[in-house]
């Protein structure tokens, strides 16, 4: 370091920092620089670097008189608090669509609880009137007297048209079952939302910082994330510390 002039490296980060449009150097790269050497420190505290960092990071806020780096900071923070409320806001938005798709998902048991309790007990009564039926087709044939009184009893208490009481009962039987279906889907289709609301949710609490006044999409993987959870609070920790400066 102590062989190069401070031009040199004066002009080296103002190219960086100017040229943003390729990416040479952000103000997370500055701060990193800041702490490698005392020179590169007093360098990168300069006002023409934070005063192109300014422009570019927020372009909406003016240069004042007052240091850069200084103004810098005082934008840095208030885009951060902006950040954390539309984060809080994007919480409580995704932990109300949990909350109802979890409603939803309850309504949706409950409603198939009950069909299952009518189908079950269509089938039953069906399965009795064929009980019926049958005891009726076998008194006309012979059968021990034992058996013949035991068929011509079930005939007996049987106070319903047989015929046209199956009939209604084969439909009910099979609305039942197009109902089952239909809340059996709907009630998968819920909880698949319900997972994906919860997934969204722990992105949401994962990257607090991300901006979130539109949905946005994770392209990346769980572990790409993960790998890079260190990095990215370290990083912020060193930004912060090197903006106090």
């Amino acid at each position: 370091m102590a062989v190069l002039p401070d031009e040199l490296w004066r002009r080296v980060l103002e190219i960086g920092a100017i040229e943003n449009s390729l990416n040479l150097l952000t103000y997370k790269d500055l701060c990193s620089l800041s702490i490698t050497c005392r020179t590169l420190k007093r360098l990168s505290g300069e006002d023409f670097i934070w005063s192109s960092f300014l422009l570019s990071d927020f372009s909406q806020s003016r240069i004042q008189s007052s240091s850069a780096k200084s103004q810098y900071k005082l934008c840095f923070e208030r885009d951060k608090e902006k950040k954390a409320l539309a984060h809080k806001r994007a919480v409580l938005r995704i932990v109300s669509s949990i909350a109802e798709h979890s409603r939803r998902v309850s309504e949706l048991g409950s409603k198939l609880g009950k069909e299952v309790e009518r189908l079950n007990a269509a089938a039953l009564e069906l399965s009795n009137l064929r009980n019926v039926r049958h005891a009726s087709v076998a008194l006309n044939v012979w059968q021990p007297e034992i058996v013949r009184d035991r068929q011509k009893q079930i005939v007996e208490q049987c106070t319903v048209n047989v015929k046209s009481r199956t009939s209604a009962l084969d439909m009910e039987v099979k609305l039942c079952k197009q109902q089952i279906a239909a809340f059996d889907k709907a009630r998968r289709d819920e909880k698949s939302r319900l997972q994906a609301a919860k997934e969204q949710l722990a992105s949401v609490m994962y990257h607090p910082l991300r901006d979130y006044n539109l949905p946005s999409s994770s392209s990346c993987s769980r572990g790409d994330e993960c790998n890079s959870k260190k990095k990215k609070l370290k990083t912020s920790n060193l930004c912060k510390e090197t903006l106090n400066t």
